[in-house]
């Protein structure tokens, strides 16, 4: 059996699709453990479904999957590369004893061995792993992998009785973030920031050229990070968010390795930086040398005057 986690909906589903095609190679079942809407993940690909009411803390979901593990011995654990799937999925390595995969963005079967493959050095290189042990526990990054829905689909829901554990966690606060209206990662055009911008009023400037293209807004790891000018949700790079839109806007930002790893599935990339000499430029499809403030404004207005 393939087991399948994520606490990511939309990534679940995603890997319901490449878990089922690896699941008729092998002929074996495809399971997946669910908090509620079955109907959608059989019809993506699930053959058995784990239900169970639980919330959603990594010691508990450490708990059910291990629990799972020791139950029905499955080959092989997908889990989405969430936030929650990246801390989750080592731990029960370690419980189970053998190694995981973290990050990766392709996965297929060779003579019974789970082959992933991931980026490495800051996106520099592909890594190509063979894992042995079983189970063969890897994390798929979101976005990655097409969903395949068949309505037609239906088949067996397993309900999990579960004692939660004490938590070894205790949480004192929980503060709500200010709710976004479109979640970076979704937006077909984004035009991001970077240490070019020399106060954070400034911000102004690429939120009103946001505005004029119907684009999101989002930066490097320096100001979100570093100085906060914004929240982190904006954060484009290998450790803030993977994007992928059609039309990507870099504006005084440098081009290090961590932020090329973020938008290398960009469909256009297009730099304005005042350094000819900047990384940026070599990742690019087209690159503007000047000075921010004075194109900017300009592009702005040039956009506007056309709607």
């Amino acid at each position: 059996m393939i087991l399948i986690f994520s606490d990511d909906n939309e990534t679940a589903l995603e890997i319901l699709g490449k878990g089922r095609e690896i699941a008729d190679s092998m002929k074996i079942e495809l399971g997946a453990i669910s908090f509620g809407n079955e109907e959608t993940i059989f019809a993506s690909g699930a053959d058995k479904i784990y239900s169970i009411n639980i919330a959603s803390s990594s010691d508990h979901i450490v708990e059910v999957i291990s629990n799972l593990n020791d139950q029905y011995k499955p080959e092989i654990i997908l889990i989405g590369g969430t936030k929650l799937g990246k801390e989750v999925a080592p731990r029960i390595a370690q419980r189970s004893g053998v190694g995981c995969a973290t990050d990766c963005i392709d996965c297929s079967i060779e003579k019974g061995h789970l082959i992933v493959k991931r980026f490495v050095l800051g996106g520099r290189f592909l890594e190509t792993l063979r894992l042995l042990r079983k189970p063969l526990i890897a994390t798929l990054l979101p976005g990655k992998f097409i969903k395949k829905v068949d309505k037609t689909r239906n088949g067996e829901i397993i309900k999990i009785p579960y004692n939660p554990v004490e938590s070894k966690v205790h949480i004192l606060e929980v503060k709500k973030k200010a709710p976004q209206e479109l979640k970076i990662e979704e937006a077909d055009i984004i035009i991001s920031v970077g240490r070019g911008l020399k106060k954070k009023e400034d911000i102004k400037l690429i939120e009103s050229l946001a505005q004029a293209l119907g684009g999101a807004v989002g930066c490097s790891r320096s100001i979100a990070a570093d100085l906060k000018w914004l929240p982190e949700e904006r954060w484009v790079g290998l450790s803030g968010h993977k994007v992928k839109p059609k039309l990507y806007i870099a504006i005084g930002i440098s081009g290090q390795v961590q932020h090329i790893a973020g938008i290398r599935d960009a469909k256009t990339i297009i730099a304005i930086n005042n350094d000819p000499n900047a990384p940026i430029f070599k990742a690019c499809d087209y690159g503007i040398v000047g000075d921010l403030y004075e194109i900017v404004p300009k592009l702005t207005e040039k956009l506007k005057k056309q709607v």
